[in-house]
């Protein structure tokens, strides 16, 4: 396939070695919004940039009738409108707050457990996540991902940053050092603790599963996720 990479920040680099050793060609190195010109007639683009310009440029490519896999996250209230363009303009768009697939498998890990914990009142759930320094948004996308995991199966009601009250679902932010991503899920009663952990040990398993999410995408029109790239 032609790739074009939109945001060619430290996860575009990675995503660009992946798309090569896989036999793709990378058509476009782009820092800044794109245009058709400078989307190359690419066949799909993978767009990791930052919460200002994803929804920018998001819309341009899905214009131009190119589809679009995103691992920008931060922008979300503008998600429903991204959607209906890629509909309108008959083509494709997925979205991941994370693609790794240890990842994907947490999240329906996670959701698992939310049901069967929901029957039990004794216990109170609670979300922490670390990334590094860098990371600009707080909570991260991959937490939201969890959290909206647990309310949809449980009887929290929403999320909320920090401290919570009532049916509020606490989602604790830390920043520290280069670390990658770890996102903890736990459950606490008077008596113990339950807790399920992801830990990355570094970015290769987020560019990797975008890679295969842009090989799934190409023929296809409508919105997605990793859930239907993974058959989960």
């Amino acid at each position: 396939m032609k790739i074009a990479i939109v945001g060619y920040g430290k996860m575009g680099k990675i995503i660009d070695g992946i798309s090569q050793n896989r036999g793709h060609e990378v058509v476009a190195r782009l820092k800044e919004t794109p245009t058709k010109e400078s989307l190359n007639n690419a066949d799909v683009v993978i767009e990791f940039s930052n919460p200002e310009a994803a929804f920018h440029n998001i819309s341009v490519c899905l214009e131009n009738q190119i589809p679009v896999i995103c691992g920008t996250t931060g922008w979300l209230d503008k998600k429903p409108a991204v959607e209906q363009l890629a509909i309108d303009n008959g083509t494709a768009f997925l979205y991941g707050s994370n693609f790794s697939l240890g990842v994907n498998l947490f999240f329906a890990l996670n959701e698992n457990l939310a049901k069967m914990m929901s029957r039990f009142n004794e216990y109170s759930c609670q979300l922490e996540e670390i990334h590094h320094i860098h990371k600009k948004d707080a909570p991260s996308g991959t937490a939201i991902s969890l959290a909206e995991g647990i309310i949809a199966n449980s009887g929290y009601e929403a999320w909320k940053l920090d401290e919570t009250k009532d049916k509020e679902l606490g989602i604790f932010a830390i920043r520290k050092d280069e670390v990658p991503g770890t996102h903890s899920v736990f459950y606490r009663s008077e008596v113990d603790e339950i807790e399920i952990k992801h830990t990355a040990y570094n970015r290769n398993g987020f560019a990797l599963g975008a890679v295969i999410a842009a090989e799934w995408i190409a023929d296809k029109k409508g919105v997605f996720s990793m859930k239907d790239v993974l058959g989960l």
